[in-house]
């Protein structure tokens, strides 16, 4: 492993999330901050050491005295005495003025990492409600600043895991509860063992395999470990792709689907996952415009960004439901999926190094774009 670069790596190693930056950018302000603290400190040692000669040169003149190795009859002691004449009483004043700033600058940094050391037992023991007080020098409390944005990101990444269980179990209880009372009628001779019965459960175990797979792929996106396998690919070109696959569905629900681009727009993206984004956009979007409406795909290429916009003229979405359409199984009552589409299409699209956003109001249709940097 090199010795340059960010913590001896040169160029951004294979297990760093794709969604987050390499090398990862410095809080502004922190050098300065951390060089204040280190002349601090070295000022500090400074002084101590200064004290701790001074305090061994006494001792070994006061040894040294008793000794009778050095004469003092009739002299000033040693701190006092100057051949040009002045005497230095002021020496002691100044030793007892450094001690007690020393004194206060321990007490300001004892102080914090007191509160530092308990608060962290507190976390290593479970509990995320640890609060550090802000208090001491500039740079404890900065630290303590961190500590507690720490504290408050791992409490809620708790809380999300503990809410994600619950939501995939709700998820599996139902096509499981479906499969085991439908094995059960089989097998006590309710249902004859023949297609017509066999065919639902063949169809729960691919709701299950769907479930499990978009739940994979979201849990990838959002630790920042999915692989994305980059090249020169042409937006335009995947949102005609999916236009065609969608073709016969919207014929079939009376909805005019099409697609439109202009300026550049290719980008060094994952084909797959980026139509994968455009499936679940357009099937969601194809579910909710009724006959006679629209699906647009535009792909825009502006100012070093590729813009895709997915727009239809459905129903809309409630202002007080359009802030969490983005969350985990977060769905409508009449949807037969499990809420999990356009949270993986936002967890793709970050995983990218892009943004997302939904923009709706009930009767006039809703948009969702993402932009994706350009080549």
């Amino acid at each position: 492993m090199s010795n340059r670069g960010w913590r001896g790596y040169d160029t951004r190693p294979p297990w760093w999330p794709e969604s987050e930056p390499f090398p990862p950018p410095r809080r502004a302000g922190s050098s300065a901050m951390q060089h204040r603290f280190y002349r601090r400190m070295f000022f500090l040692f400074v002084a101590v050491m200064g004290l701790v000669l001074f305090g061994a040169f006494t001792l070994f003149w006061s040894v040294a005295s008793a000794l009778g190795l050095v004469r003092t009859e009739g002299q000033a002691p040693w701190w006092t005495y100057h051949p040009d004449g002045p005497q230095f009483f002021f020496v002691p004043l100044t030793v007892i003025v450094v001690l007690v700033l020393l004194a206060r600058s321990f007490r300001g940094v004892a102080r914090p990492v007191g509160d530092l050391i308990e608060a962290a037992g507190r976390v290593e023991a479970g509990s995320y409600d640890a609060h550090v007080p802000e208090r001491g020098p500039r740079e404890m409390r900065s630290l303590a600043r961190a500590f507690n944005a720490m504290v408050a990101r791992l409490a809620t990444n708790e809380s999300q895991r503990k809410q994600l269980l619950a939501d995939v179990t709700h998820e599996l209880r139902n096509p499981l509860t479906v499969m085991q009372g439908n094995v059960e009628a089989l097998l006590d001779g309710v249902h004859p063992v023949d297609r017509e019965h066999i065919a639902p459960l063949l169809e729960e175990t691919k709701v299950l395999s769907r479930l499990i797979d978009d739940l994979r792929t979201l849990s990838l996106a959002e630790s920042g470990a999915l692989a994305l396998h980059r090249e020169p690919v042409d937006l335009a070109t995947i949102a005609r792709d999916v236009v065609r696959a969608y073709l016969d569905q919207s014929k079939r629900a009376s909805v005019t689907l099409g697609s439109s681009a202009d300026g550049p727009t290719t980008i060094d993206a994952d084909p797959m996952r980026l139509r994968e984004v455009l499936v679940n956009l357009v099937s969601n979007a194809l579910r909710y415009t009724p006959a006679g409406g629209t699906v647009n795909i535009d792909v825009r290429g502006t100012g070093g960004q590729v813009e895709v916009t997915v727009r239809d003229t459905g129903s809309g979405i409630a202002p007080d439901a359009l802030g969490g359409i983005f969350d985990r199984f977060s769905r409508s009552t009449d949807s037969p999926g499990a809420g999990l589409g356009l949270a993986i299409a936002k967890g793709l699209v970050e995983a990218h190094g892009g943004t997302i956003r939904a923009e709706s109001s009930p009767g006039q249709g809703t948009r969702i774009v993402f932009s994706l940097p350009a080549v």
